[in-house]
C-alpha cells in the first residue's frame, strides 16, 4: 500500500535516508535531524513530500518498506509544473515486491491527475540496478545534461557578493 506520510513515519524515514546514504557511499554526508524533515514535511507550508511504501508480511505485520521524497519543479518551456524525486528508498529486505514500482507509479498518477507534464530524478552512473529498473519503467536518461551543484564555502562566496 502507498499512502501520503504522517508525521509518525519521519522516524522511518530519517532512518532510511541513512540508510540510503550508506548504500551510496555517503554515511557521513546526512546531517538531517528527524525534526529537520518534521518541519520539512509537515511545518506551515511543506515545500517537500513524501509517500511511503507499506508492507504487511505473513505474520500480517505491517512495516515501513520504503518511501519516495519529492518536491515540485517548473518547466518555463511547458509552462507546468513537475515533480522531482529526491530519493526512493525501499530497504533491501523488502525489494522484489513491487514497493518501488508502486511508489513510482503513484507519483506518476499525481503528475497525471494535476496536469504535471514531468518526473524526473537523479541516479548514481554506479548503480545498475536501478538504472535498470528505471529503464524498465520507460524512462531516459537526459544524456546532454550534466548536474551542478554550488553548496559550502562557494555557496557562502557567491551568496556574499551583491548584485
Amino acid at each position: 500500500m502507498i499512502r501520503p506520510a504522517r508525521p509518525d513515519d519521519v522516524p522511518d524515514i530519517h532512518r532510511m535516508i541513512g540508510e540510503l546514504a550508506e548504500y551510496e557511499k555517503e554515511p557521513d554526508a546526512v546531517v538531517a535531524t528527524e525534526e529537520d524533515l518534521r518541519t520539512a514535511l509537515f511545518g506551515p507550508e511543506p515545500a517537500v513530500f513524501a509517500h511511503v511504501a507499506e508492507h504487511t508480511g505473513e505474520d500480517d505485520v505491517t512495516a515501513t518498506a520504503g518511501f519516495a521524497l519529492w518536491f515540485l519543479t517548473y518547466s518555463t518551456w511547458t509552462g507546468r509544473h513537475g515533480i522531482h524525486l529526491e530519493d526512493l528508498y525501499v530497504r533491501p529486505e523488502l525489494r522484489g515486491h513491487g514497493h518501488g514500482g508502486d511508489l513510482l507509479r503513484n507519483l506518476a498518477r499525481i503528475c497525471v491527475e494535476r496536469g504535471l507534464t514531468r518526473l524526473e530524478w537523479s541516479v548514481l552512473d554506479w548503480n545498475t540496478p536501478a538504472i535498470r529498473f528505471y529503464e524498465s519503467l520507460g524512462s531516459t536518461p537526459m544524456d546532454e545534461w550534466t548536474v551542478r551543484r554550488l553548496d559550502g564555502d562557494a555557496l557562502v562566496s557567491l551568496g556574499s557578493v551583491r548584485a
